[in-house]
């Protein structure tokens, strides 16, 4: 019998006198991530029991709304290449990244060519 390997994610979030996030940090010793600092994070996990997705979204209080634009518009991309790779469904995973076009375009994110 092999001997079972486990790894572990770690999030630690700083929370005001009212509850509200004022510092967020997570390690992945694996990763060689120690205590890095965040302003805003999503995580999603699949209950196949329910078939729903259960998820936490937080930001800090003082996440600024346009690095908030750029993590949405970079958080899409990422899905839709997750979703490609998961699905190996191209043509619906290109048709996610022409709305991240769009998205970024009418959120002004387009970079100077």
């Amino acid at each position: 019998m092999s001997k079972k390997i486990t790894s572990e994610i770690k999030i630690t979030v700083e929370l005001d006198d009212n509850r509200v996030p004022e510092k967020l940090f997570w390690a992945a010793q694996d990763g060689g991530v120690v205590q890095e600092e965040s302003k805003a994070m999503m995580l999603s996990f699949w209950d196949s029991n329910v078939q729903e997705t259960m998820r936490i979204d937080l930001w800090t209080k003082d996440m600024p709304v346009d690095e908030m634009k750029k993590f949405f518009h970079q958080s899409l991309v990422a899905m839709a290449d997750t979703f490609q790779r998961a699905t190996d469904d191209e043509k619906m995973a290109d048709t996610m990244k022409d709305f991240c076009d769009y998205f970024a375009e009418k959120m002004d994110l387009k970079k100077a060519e």
